[in-house]
């Protein structure tokens, strides 16, 4: 490895350490909540992987990549809520791009950034939808926790998703209490006791 492709490297990882200072201003406008765009990207990034893995026939590894790199420009341009990007624009292709362009492997995330861009293959397709799988669910638990508010946010989110796998799984999504996962059966005795017995 060549001096200046270690100190690229390192640059490129002290940036990336950005997107977890730069939160998400969608929550701002919802009242509750807080996520950082590093955040985003590790649920999205899991997201992928279930949609690739429910539709059957994509590159897996493809999807994860583009979940991965999807909002990479943020840690240069930031994050433009719904309402700010009708004023402006952050070039994130341009951040993308000039992030990239003193790495190694720096050819590979703008090939993966072109592909998920254009929205043409399914992995593209299956991405963005794990994008907006993450904010469905981030309205669901603020749901959960009160803000009624949150559930005007979600007709309109329901209508972005493109696949099969997407849709179905956001209906699942939606009918589904965000504690679900832990605290599905309210009347165990566990939650008296810790040891089932009375």
């Amino acid at each position: 490895m060549k001096k200046q492709d270690a100190a690229a490297l390192a640059d490129f990882l002290f940036e990336v350490g950005m997107l977890a200072k730069t939160p998400r201003s969608g929550f701002h406008f919802l009242g509750t909540g807080k996520q950082s765009v590093a955040e985003h990207i590790n649920r999205t990034v899991y997201i992928g992987y279930v949609l690739a893995m429910m539709d059957g026939h994509v590159d897996v590894a493809t999807v994860m990549k583009m979940c991965l790199f999807h909002d990479l420009g943020e840690a240069r341009a930031s994050d433009l809520g719904y309402i700010h990007q009708k004023y402006a624009t952050a070039d994130e292709d341009r951040a993308i791009r000039d992030a990239a362009t003193s790495l190694p492997f720096g050819k590979d995330i703008i090939e993966i950034w072109e592909k998920y861009e254009q929205r043409t293959s399914q992995e593209a397709l299956l991405t963005k939808d794990a994008d907006q799988l993450d904010l469905l669910l981030s309205l669901k638990e603020q749901i959960g926790i009160g803000n009624q508010r949150a559930a005007t946010w979600l007709p309109p989110v329901m209508k972005r998703f493109k696949t099969k796998v997407g849709k179905e799984l956001a209906k699942k999504i939606l009918t589904t209490d965000y504690d679900h996962w832990w605290y599905a059966d309210k009347d165990d005795e566990w939650w008296v006791s810790r040891n089932g017995k009375k």
